[in-house]
């Protein structure tokens, strides 16, 4: 089930605000009942959606998904808008249509985060409690080995949150500063600046490489790659709609 309006923008006939106005003047039908209710939903498998007495069905049954691959600079917000007028992460994807971030890197956090415009992966993934999210930290100060296991048990944070058991692996440190590599199966909110902060040792810079077992070393901080097909289904294995990797 998917609102109306942005069902009439995924097939190409108006933006999403324009979608609301064409339902507020009774442009729109569902099974011949005419909606004007914004946020109406509607299933495009069951249902005959009609705008202007046109069936808007078969252009959502074509329509192309896209999956991509981003390395996220710092200093940009995980969303396709923000009213502060921050940058936003759809920013630096351009020609391929209204994409979506699934999950949530923060404002300061680096590294890969997937965009598309498919709903039903998005929900899959962005909930899944099995898809290992791996990330390079550094620490300001050097955090004990009791600390550390602390930290791989679970912990409970300032917000009430109790953290799952975490893997964290301890790489080599500088003087000053530790470093881990530490692997989530979960996304509570800036959960591993939180999880160091309740230790004493804040987060310097965080960067995360892997999601599942897509990673890609050699992609540049602000570029982007499309998915592949065995990417795409390693992380959603069910998958069946029509996608493109070009």
């Amino acid at each position: 089930m998917e609102r109306l309006q942005k069902l009439i923008s995924q097939a190409g006939i108006a933006s999403r605000r324009a979608a609301e106005e064409l339902i507020r003047c009774g442009d729109v039908t569902v099974n011949g009942e005419v909606i004007r209710e914004i946020g109406t939903k509607a299933d495009p498998e069951k249902d005959h959606i009609k705008v202007r007495g046109k069936l808007i069905n078969p252009l959502l049954a074509h329509r192309e998904n896209v999956y991509i691959l981003l390395n996220k600079p710092k200093g940009y917000l995980s969303s396709v808008a923000d009213p502060e007028g921050r940058k936003v992460v759809t920013d630096l994807v351009k020609g391929l249509g209204k994409l979506h971030p699934v999950g949530r890197l923060d404002l300061n956090t680096e590294g890969l985060i997937i965009l598309t415009n498919d709903g039903e992966f998005t929900n899959a993934v962005a909930s899944s409690k099995k898809i290992p999210k791996v990330y390079l930290v550094k620490v300001k100060g050097l955090p004990s080995d009791v600390a550390i296991r602390k930290l791989t048990r679970g912990v409970r944070l300032k917000d009430g949150f109790k953290t799952a058991p975490a893997e964290i692996k301890t790489l080599k440190p500088t003087d000053k500063n530790g470093w881990y590599e530490v692997t989530l199966y979960e996304g509570h909110n800036q959960q591993i600046r939180k999880m160091f902060d309740s230790i004493g040792h804040s987060v310097v810079k965080l960067r995360r490489i892997r999601i599942g077992s897509i990673d890609d070393p050699r992609l540049p901080v602000g570029r982007y790659r499309r998915l592949r097909e065995d990417e795409i289904r390693s992380l959603f294995p069910s998958k069946k709609a029509s996608y493109s990797s070009h």
